[in-house]
């Protein structure tokens, strides 16, 4: 179905009510009638190793839901039932994903980001109160394993954990070598109350038909967490009714059973779960997994365009960092297969956008999601117009308006105006978005719609704009980082009065965090020194602060709060002017202003130096610039 524009949108939304749309109630019943229609078509391809003829295992359509009945059957004799959790720390596998389908279908699944740390994953566990782990087996070059063992010492509700074992996508020599380098975990009975069990072979005992009732009705399937950089993560539970609308987007207007969708993005991440393997499984389409760390994976930029020759890709699912990793290879395969690209989880650059176009001729669409409503919101049209650096347009049945609190209530915004993105759609949970109760407090406007965080704005084609956020998360490469646990470590530091964590623009991850501190009066302590202390103090690696800077002051509020849009200014500046002198241009940012429409944009005196040649540079990053006048 062609989908140009807000009319086709109106098109879909008035054929019917989304309630009245025919579409499987559970995701058993929607996995089901795919393999019932296209039972021999290929569902997933995975590849342990990231070379174009490498190994690789495929499974049908068929043999997937074979699997994923068996892995169901299996958790359910484990105790797991319709309100019980399945988690699973995995990088990307096939038994991830079997695991994905069949935690969902048996009760609900927690997927958990093996980048965390043990004590990140520990509270995850608890939080969610998980009695199954599914994890790798100790193997060479992954610390995955060690981690999973101390987190479950923690999490006193896992009573199994299952290991999945990576050797088995080797050949030989190197799967004869495997077991000889193997790490060794210390004895396991000192992790005490959890059983350790091989996935596949206990999976292997299990029937390939259900042998429970699936589920009557809708309800929550999945947890997943937000960030994790605090003690306490957020955890957003999401509904069949949101996974399976995710789904029906994905089939409706792009996907056919025909497509291959190349998705190097990890399994724990709602873009890969619901937006890309929800809208195969609803259309039939084939979804290829190169390497068990996606495009992080040994080989997988370098070899990426054989990649798409050899699968006959017909989309490709990519980020703005891997789109920058991209753009450093030459385009040295056959890759006229390939339709589009989409590109979430962070803003594109314009310059970025431009460059993989010319070098591809393929279209890049850019969209947004987020956690909180299962995942998809808006796109730019895939057969209309696309507004580079615009988030598109709303998908049908998602009513997104821009509104802003005043003390009489909250006002919807106008054209142009910015406001709080707030979201109403059938992948919302309003309500319970939220495991913990109170963090649903006064998450939602009119009882309905989500309060996103995001600062934006509609313009007069009804195409959306993200401009800032409201809350102060970093977005590292589609990473939510929360800056508290930043400042709270700084803070930790005895020379340390004051200190304000905020992102840094980056032209490879979108922005990195840096932090910004006041020193108590005496105090000594370098920049350098506190960069170590972070390194120390704050737990994930993803958060440790790129740069430091030591201030006289911190801005502050008329109440004492640290001012983060100074701080901002005073990034962009350092950044900005930083890449002009590398490059050898002699332009120079000589303020930062707060623009209504386009948010913090930098005013740059020329000094000879020409637009296109500013525009070569600064087009690297998300944030506007212009001349000053």
């Amino acid at each position: 179905m062609p989908f140009a524009g807000l009319e086709d949108r109106a098109r879909v939304e008035n054929e019917m009510p989304w309630e009245a749309r025919d579409v499987p109630a559970t995701l058993h019943q929607l996995l089901t009638r795919t393999a019932t229609r296209f039972p021999g078509h290929k569902a997933m391809s995975y590849q342990l190793l990231s070379g174009p003829t490498d190994k690789a295992e495929t499974l049908t359509w068929s043999q997937l839901l074979s699997k994923v009945n068996q892995t169901a059957n299996l958790f359910r004799s484990l105790g797991i039932g319709e309100n019980d959790v399945v988690a699973y720390v995995l990088p990307n596998t096939s038994e991830t994903l079997i695991t994905m389908l069949a935690g969902a279908v048996a009760g609900i699944v927690n997927p958990i980001n093996p980048l965390l740390e043990p004590e990140q994953i520990a509270a995850i566990l608890r939080e969610t109160n998980a009695k199954v782990v599914v994890t790798l087996k100790p193997f060479p070059k992954t610390d995955i394993a060690q981690k999973v063992a101390e987190a479950v010492r923690h999490a006193p509700h896992v009573n199994t954990v299952l290991e999945v074992d990576l050797n088995r996508y080797l050949t030989p020599p190197k799967s004869w070598i495997v077991p000889l380098v193997r790490p060794k975990m210390a004895d396991k009975e000192h992790l005490a109350h959890a059983d350790y069990l091989s996935f596949n072979r206990e999976m292997r005992k299990q029937p390939t038909e259900l042998t429970f009732a699936d589920s009557t009705g809708d309800r929550v399937a999945c947890y997943f967490h937000t960030g994790g950089t605090t003690g306490m993560p957020k955890v957003a539970q999401h509904k069949y009714s949101g996974m399976i609308y995710n789904g029906w987007l994905g089939h409706t207007l792009l996907f056919n059973e025909e497509d291959t969708i190349m998705c190097p993005l990890p399994l724990f991440h709602v873009f890969a779960c619901h937006v890309i393997v929800m809208a195969a499984v609803s259309s039939g389409a084939h979804v290829v997994f190169p390497t068990p760390a996606g495009y992080r994976g040994d080989g997988v930029f370098d070899n990426f365009w054989k990649l798409i020759e050899r699968w006959k890709v017909t989309f490709i699912i990519t980020v703005p960092t891997a789109i920058s990793a991209k753009m450093q290879r030459p385009v040295d395969a056959d890759i006229s297969s390939v339709k589009t690209a989409f590109s979430g989880s962070a803003p594109l650059p314009v310059e970025l956008f431009r460059r993989f176009e010319k070098a591809t001729g393929v279209t890049i669409v850019e969209g947004y999601g987020l956690t909180e409503a299962t995942c998809l919101v808006s796109c730019n049209p895939v057969d209309g117009e696309k507004k580079i650096g615009s988030i598109g347009i709303p998908f049908p049945y998602s009513d997104v308006k821009i509104i802003k609190g005043t003390p009489d209530g909250p006002v919807e915004c106008a054209v142009d105006e910015i406001g709080e993105i707030c979201i109403s759609n059938p992948g919302v949970y309003a309500g319970n978005t939220y495991t913990e109760e109170d963090k649903n407090k006064d998450l939602y406007y009119y009882g309905t719609h989500l309060r996103t965080g995001d600062l934006g704005r509609f313009d007069a084609d009804g195409y959306l704009w993200i401009t800032g956020r409201a809350k102060d998360l970093i977005i590292r490469g589609g990473h939510n980082i929360d800056p508290a646990e930043i400042e709270e470590a700084l803070l930790g530091h005895p020379a340390v009065a004051f200190a304000g964590a905020i992102g840094q623009p980056d032209a490879h991850a979108g922005e990195v965090p840096c932090a910004f501190v006041e020193l108590v009066e005496g105090g000594k302590v370098t920049e350098a020194e506190l960069l170590e202390h972070c390194k120390v103090h704050v737990h994930e690696r993803a958060a440790h602060p790129k740069h430091m800077t030591i201030l006289p002051e911190l801005p502050k509020t008329a109440v004492g709060k640290v001012f983060k849009p100074d701080l901002r200014k005073n990034a962009i500046t350092r950044v900005y002017n930083g890449a002009l002198t590398e490059a050898g241009l002699a332009a120079r940012v000589v303020s930062v202003i707060d623009d209504k429409k386009r948010g913090l944009v930098a005013q740059l005196a020329a000094h000879g130096a020409t637009e296109d040649e500013v525009a070569k540079v600064l087009g690297a990053y998300t944030r506007p610039w212009e001349w000053a006048e």
